[in-house]
Parts: structure tokens; C-alpha cells; sequence
């Protein structure tokens, strides 16, 4: 395992990390009142749109060595549909994961299926961009010892990280401390933010301390 290529992963979580950071810095520039509380939802739509372009420009645009049928035009726009149909199935399966816990079925829908949209952007959409829409690798990368790359070993981190920060952020929401970030489901999606950016900066540290004993199939 080359430090370069552990320099590189660490610049891309840079950048991940900088979109977070953009998606509360840019909109404030344009639009009065905003703040992550006062204006959760939209927040959380910046985010989304913010995380998922800089994935775009870090996993897909400089994808080397593609067949010529994998480069065709047909291909790109076949991938691209399927890419968005298992988004849109991972943001509605995360929506009913919520309804099952305790999310109010009927009342704050929109708050609901924000939060899953959210966390499908932490975790499906990396996957998305580095593995494709391919269940096998998706089961393959996840599973034990079935990471190739350092790259699949930083998104299981950083996926895991994201839900266990959207976990362990609905615990505030019973106490009675009546804070305006206990409402529903406010903690949860910054918890699921600080889970993802805590996977980003933890990732590349990790890989680099254990790069010794860190071995890949492909390597």
C-alpha cells in the first residue's frame, strides 16, 4: 500500500468534508434567516445536493481505463437510471426503517423522508459512485475481509459511522430538555452528519496505522 494513495483518499474526505461545511456557508449568503435549526429542511436539502456532487466529481469523473462499451453513451445513461432508482428505493426503505422505530407515520412526513434522504446520501450514494448499482460488491464490501481497496475499506467505515450517528442521535429525543434540536428529527440528521464527517477524518488515519497489516485481493 503506497502513502500516496492514503494522501489521496485523505484529500477526497477533504473535500467531502468541505461540502458539509459549504452547505451551511453558501446558503447563508443567499437566503435570510437561515440556520441549520431555524431552517432544518432546507439545510438538509443543501447538504444532500452539496455531498452528492462532490462524490459525483471524486468517484465518477476521473474513472481511468473504461471499455468502450462501458464509455458508450447508452451505457452511461442505463447506469445513471439505475443508480437513481436504487437511491430513491434506499430513501423510501430508510423512510419505513423509521416509521417501524417510532417516526410518526402520518404527521412530519416530509421531515421523515428528508432524514432518510440525508442518510441515503452518507451511505448509498458513495456506494453508488464506487461500487455501482451492484448488490454483489455492495454484499462483497461488506461483508468480512471482502474489501480490494482502500477505498471500499474508508466507505465501509464511513457508512457505518453515518448510522451509528443517526442512531445514537435519537436518544436526546425523549429526555425533556426542550431544546429546539430535539424535534424530530433534527438530532438524528446531525447526528448522521457528525457520524459521516467523524468517518471521513477516522477512515484515513485508520487505513494509515494499520497500512502494515492491511492486505487487498487486487494488491
Amino acid at each position: 500500500m503506497k502513502d500516496t494513495d492514503i494522501k489521496t483518499l485523505l484529500y477526497a474526505h477533504f473535500l467531502c468534508i468541505f461540502s458539509v461545511i459549504l452547505s451551511v456557508l453558501i446558503p447563508s449568503f443567499f437566503m435570510e434567516d437561515f440556520s441549520i435549526l431555524d431552517t432544518h429542511l432546507t439545510w438538509l436539502c443543501f447538504c444532500s445536493l452539496f455531498v452528492t456532487s462532490i462524490n459525483l466529481v471524486l468517484y465518477l469523473v476521473p474513472k481511468p481505463n473504461a471499455s468502450s462499451k462501458r464509455s458508450s453513451l447508452s451505457h452511461k445513461v442505463t447506469r445513471f437510471l439505475k443508480c437513481c432508482v436504487y437511491f430513491f428505493v434506499s430513501c423510501f426503505f430508510f423512510h419505513v426503517i423509521f416509521v417501524l422505530y417510532g417516526a410518526p407515520l402520518i404527521e412530519l412526513v416530509l421531515e421523515t423522508f428528508l432524514f432518510a434522504v440525508i442518510l441515503s446520501t452518507f451511505t448509498t450514494v458513495p456506494c453508488l459512485c464506487l461500487l455501482g448499482p451492484n448488490l454483489k460488491a455492495w454484499l462483497r464490501v461488506f461483508s468480512k475481509n471482502g474489501v480490494t481497496s482502500i477505498w471500499e475499506n474508508s466507505l465501509q467505515i464511513t457508512t457505518i459511522s453515518s448510522f451509528v450517528g443517526a442512531w445514537l442521535g435519537a436518544f436526546p429525543i425523549p429526555l425533556d430538555w426542550e431544546r429546539p434540536w430535539q424535534v424530530w428529527p433534527i438530532s438524528c440528521t446531525l447526528g448522521a452528519t457528525f457520524g459521516y464527517v467523524a468517518g471521513l477524518v477516522i477512515s484515513p488515519l485508520w487505513i494509515y496505522w494499520n497500512r502494515k497489516q492491511l492486505t487487498y485481493k487486487n494488491n
